[in-house]
């Protein structure tokens, strides 16, 4: 294997220092309590969709200062109450394919699979911005934390867990979250700010440990914030200030729930050291999936790890 970052010795005791800023913990509570105080204005419809054995719909309800978030919610068979898994998608794209869901339906799992605001889902993003931005989202006010990009996606990814908890056909107790990628980051905040999830399973989480991530990813989406930078070097400072309060490693502390991560050894999207970054953070109960031959990708082979996680947490059934 040629080796792009880290030994993997090095990189399963590798633990920079926090890069939190004095109110990190003051920022979170004000955001988490504005979001508690918005009404969901939730609303559910069926949808027509050739699924045996499983019951589509699509869920719309209130994020972050007026988004409105688009979902598919999918349920076995049967009254419940079920298991819950939400799911969050990668960087541009758009939730899961209703037929993608089946896999955990089909064991007895609900399925709700979350847009992320202004990518290109149903998930809309009204926020107000100040100054310009590079390509993509990883600069949207990006001179400023309280108007940050990834403050709204987190909290409106939160409120997933608002509306799938007054569901009356859900056990509010066996809520899981899961993503790959930008979904895995997604996966790491919620477990971190909310105390709602039993179980994560982020896969080649982004968002982790962003300095390290400039310096060694060879291709996009960090590279958005060098292209910034390049505009604007002497906006050095407040960016790196900005990005401090949505770094994963700064939250992971944070997560109390059991936790499946994944690397891939040759990622050069998400760096191994950054994930491990985050990874070496979290005190709860953990596992990480180490593919060595692998680049940014969810792997095949962690899915056994993930089945059995998640009938071990949230259907209290088999051994790890």
């Amino acid at each position: 294997m040629a080796l792009y970052d880290l030994p993997l010795d090095q990189l399963r005791v590798y633990d920079p220092p926090l890069t939190r800023e004095p109110d990190f913990e003051a920022f979170w509570d004000e955001t988490r309590a504005e979001s508690r105080r918005t009404p969901l204005n939730g609303a559910i419809r069926p949808v027509d969709y050739p699924l045996l054995r499983a019951r589509p719909y699509e869920v719309h309800y209130d994020g972050w200062r007026g988004a409105r978030i688009c979902a598919w919610y999918v349920l076995p068979e049967g009254d419940g109450p079920f298991p819950a898994l939400v799911q969050y998608h990668g960087y541009s794209g758009a939730r899961h394919d209703l037929h993608e869901c089946l896999s955990w339906v089909a064991q007895g799992y609900a399925v709700m699979t979350v847009d992320t605001r202004g990518q290109s889902g149903g998930s809309t993003d009204p926020g107000h911005y100040s100054g310009g931005h590079v390509k993509g989202w990883m600069t949207l006010g990006i001179m400023d934390p309280q108007e940050y990009y990834y403050r709204g996606a987190f909290m409106d990814c939160v409120r997933a867990l608002d509306w799938i908890t007054t569901r009356p056909e859900i056990d509010a107790a066996r809520i899981g979250v899961a993503g790959v990628s930008q979904g895995g980051a997604l996966t790491l905040a919620v477990a971190a700010l909310d105390d709602r999830p039993a179980l994560a399973m982020p896969e080649v989480p982004y968002l982790c440990h962003y300095r390290r991530a400039l310096d060694m990813a060879l291709r996009d989406p960090y590279l958005e914030i060098a292209e910034y930078l390049r505009r604007y070097p002497e906006r050095y400072g407040q960016v790196w200030r900005t990005l401090s309060y949505f770094d994963n490693m700064n939250l992971a502390a944070w997560i109390a729930c059991p936790t499946l991560a994944s690397v891939g050894l040759q990622d050069d999207i998400c760096p191994p050291s950054t994930i491990f970054a985050a990874y070496n953070k979290i005190t709860a109960r953990k596992e990480i999936g180490v593919y060595p031959f692998h680049n940014h990708a969810a792997v095949p082979a962690h899915w056994e790890a993930k089945l059995r996680w998640a009938h071990h947490y949230l259907l209290g059934q088999g051994t790890l």
